[in-house]
């Protein structure tokens, strides 16, 4: 006979029977918990969260942009010190609408050290991707013991843990904002809120930048619709999904405006099997060391170095405990996490690159994410009490094949295999003993530590992600700060990271903490301040990248490029010498690309390290001022050139001895979105050299002042869209409420 206990009532998931101790006293203690074993990572290696895309892109960025926050710059549209990676409404990832993004930024700016301030960034979004689903969980009607359950693990899972919190951190911030939409739209479905909630969810959601957030709220609507049918909640949904749309106008355009100049046109379909799961994968989901056969980034890589599958310790080996009858129940309420869950895991058996999505190894976590949500309805019910024998045999078989799939994809490991199938066999032995003689509260208890006793088992088998790139960056920001003295002015580095992070064959070296005094890649100098070519950039300038040869981290390309990077800074244009128009002050030569550089006249080896030989202008060029004119026909005279900010620029000016036409070009990459006119009256704006902006005066002119401005493409759209989506979701909150009171 079957004693479980019964799934909550809807009034119960409302919370309209519960005690305030336990409606605010179980999701605080959630997030507390997930705080605390979010530092567990830290306590082993302090960099965890200060790594390879972290370290070279997110963090120094965030840094920047929180700097230019407290000195009043705001809206973050430009950076032009960045260059390529300066585009910031075209790259979208760092979220410059978002105000949760805008607050972290700030304060970010304020640590001395990058890694803690990653530590506590990251350990937000996992409180909150736990909170969401914590609630989302409890809006389809699991118990609030299960439900803080499964809210704990999932931000604990492989690919969470290892990619989106320690490195991909735009993926996580999406994340964690899409099961708060999700439990909100459907409480809107339901008529229990208003429509500003879920649409506040999921503006924070778009803003983020990440698409695979913006894919998993349009995939949230179209399941609710499903799952509800009615007319009037496909109505109600729809233009919930509008008034969010209106939002991603304001995210997207500028992303797709720039696709004409930018390498990432959106057109790719192939597959390589680069980060691809397989079916099999998904049977060692429980096992702490199971280590999954899928290619990687390293160019010999047989398998990935950490549990990127992992999910949690309990679901596999609970299986065969869980009374199955409640989804034979309560189908029609659950088939949105149904179709939702089918949905992903079907996409992350496709191809590696499709549109604007690559890798589907980036789409487990919104797989597991319906499989908890599944997996703690199941669980409230209770663990089955009968055929007690027969599930002890399936609990067994099931740690047998996890344990021998485990050990095929990694022997050498073999030892680590055993320990963890002993520490599963333990813990669900305790969890079914102790719910049948105590119920559900020493069951979550053993959840729980189970939970935390995987993490620290992970944690010192596998410190860190050794599929990415070791980069040994300092994360001292007074360090930091340093080399805005080494290298002043406009600085081109002309280096490459694979001597660095390369050994024989592909294979990733560990970081050399020393080349790090003299190179950085990546958006790292923006810690310092430095004006420099090399930043990171997700989608490129294809007229900058093909002059100087560099590639998405700014670092010199040495294949499948005209010349290279250093060469190519001396290439006489119509316009003048390339270094010149970019106004570079200061050249760092890695010595393993040039060992001893071709030192041009006028320049001058200021330093040479056993890393780098650094080059400098014995003169500087004639400067105008703070901005970014760098040249103008010859004999003209220019009387003033100022940047009052990022995106403008105005240049008083007179002919001077200066014969027929005039022109001028600036330091500035010639993004989509560029205007200029002369005394109000438009001029043209065209690619100079390497795609700077170069600017043609109108003949016969003799003075007047140029004003150069720049507005992202779409940019207004985008507003506009914002703005009346939230009057709308305010609008028909207020018609909504009514209603319900009426």
């Amino acid at each position: 006979m079957t004693t479980a206990t019964p799934a909550p009532t809807q009034s119960t998931v409302d919370g309209k029977n519960d005690k305030p101790l336990l409606r605010f006293g179980v999701p605080v203690g959630v997030a507390v918990l997930v705080a605390v074993l979010s530092q567990i990572p830290v306590l082993i290696n302090r960099v965890f969260y200060y790594w390879d895309d972290s370290a070279a892109q997110f963090l120094p960025m965030w840094y920047r942009l929180g700097q230019r926050l407290m000195s009043g710059d705001f809206p973050l549209l430009l950076d032009t010190e960045a260059w390529i990676g300066g585009n910031l409404t075209a790259e979208a990832m760092f979220g410059v609408w978002n105000p949760v993004n805008l607050l972290n930024y700030l304060l970010v700016a304020n640590f001395d050290d990058l890694a803690s301030a990653g530590a506590v960034v990251k350990a937000e979004f996992m409180v909150i991707l736990a909170l969401g689903v914590y609630f989302l969980a409890r809006e389809y009607g699991a118990s609030r013991w299960a439900a803080s359950a499964v809210a704990v693990a999932l931000p604990f899972s492989g690919f969470t843990l290892y990619f989106e919190a320690s490195i991909w951190i735009a993926g996580l911030m999406a994340f964690a904002w899409v099961p708060h939409f999700w439990w909100a739209a459907r409480k809107l479905a339901r008529g229990r809120i208003g429509t500003i909630w879920p649409f506040l969810f999921g503006a924070l959601c778009v803003t983020v930048g990440n698409p695979y957030g913006l894919l998993g709220v349009g995939l949230v609507l179209l399941v609710l619709m499903i799952e509800f049918r009615a007319r009037k909640v496909i109505v109600r949904l729809f233009a919930l999904g509008a008034t969010v749309g209106g939002v991603a106008l304001l995210v997207f355009l500028p992303l797709l405006g720039n696709s004409g100049v930018s390498w990432r046109n959106s057109k790719e379909l192939f597959n390589n099997a680069q980060l691809v799961p397989a079916l099999q994968d998904y049977l060692s989901a429980s096992l702490p060391s199971y280590v999954p056969g899928i290619h990687s980034f390293s160019t010999i890589s047989v398998r990935m170095t950490f549990p990127a599958m992992y999910l949690a310790w309990f679901v596999v080996p609970l299986l065969a405990w869980l009374d199955w009858s409640v989804l034979r129940q309560r189908w029609r309420q659950l088939l949105g996490v149904l179709v939702i869950g089918g949905v992903y895991l079907v996409a992350t058996l496709g191809p590696s690159n499709f549109w604007m999505f690559r890798w589907p190894l980036r789409l487990v976590e919104y797989f597991y994410l319906a499989v908890m949500v599944l997996f703690a309805v199941l669980l409230s019910a209770g663990l089955r009490r009968d055929h007690f024998r027969r599930r002890v045999w399936i609990t067994a078989g099931g740690l047998a094949v996890t344990a021998y799939l485990s050990f095929s994809s990694w022997p050498k490991i073999a030892v680590w295999h055993v320990v963890a199938v002993l520490l599963l066999g333990v813990l669900v032995a305790l969890a079914v003993l102790l719910f049948r003689r105590g119920g559900s509260r020493p069951l979550v208890a053993v959840l729980h530590a189970g939970t935390a006793a995987a993490l620290l088992l992970q944690i010192v088998w596998f410190p860190i992600n050794r599929d990415v790139a070791p980069y040994g960056f300092p994360s001292s920001v007074a360090e930091l700060k340093t080399f805005a003295a080494r290298y002043p002015g406009t600085m081109v580095q002309v280096a490459d990271r694979d001597p660095v992070i390369y050994k024989g064959k592909g294979q990733f070296l560990e970081p050399d903490t020393a080349v790090w005094r003299d190179l950085l890649f990546g958006n790292v100098y923006r810690v310092a301040g430095v004006d420099t070519t090399t930043s990171y950039s997700g989608m490129g300038f294809k007229p900058f990248h093909k002059a100087l040869c560099l590639n998405d981290y700014g670092g010199a390309k040495v294949r499948d490029c005209p010349g290279d990077t250093f060469s190519n800074l001396w290439t006489s244009t119509p316009d003048g010498v390339l270094a010149d128009l970019i106004k570079v002050r200061t050249i760092v030569v890695q010595r393993a690309l040039i060992d001893v550089p071709y030192v041009p006249k006028g320049w001058k080896v200021v330093e040479r390290t056993d890393h780098v030989t650094v080059l400098r202008r014995e003169r500087d060029m004639p400067d105008w001022g703070a901005a970014r004119l760098s040249r103008t026909t010859p004999g003209m005279k220019v009387t003033e050139d100022v940047m009052p900010a990022q995106h403008k620029e105005s240049v008083a000016f007179e002919r001077g001895t200066a014969k027929g036409p005039l022109s001028m070009t600036f330091a500035r990459l010639n993004w989509p979105g560029y205007k200029a006119t002369v005394d109000g009256k438009p001029v043209e704006v065209r690619n100079g050299p390497g795609g700077l902006v170069t600017v043609d005066l109108p003949a016969g002119i003799s003075s007047g002042r140029l004003a150069l401005t720049w507005t992202p493409p779409g940019l207004w759209i985008g507003v506009g869209g914002a703005v009346v989506g939230l009057l709308a979701a305010l609008a028909l909150t207020v018609v909504q409420r009514r209603r319900r009171s009426s």
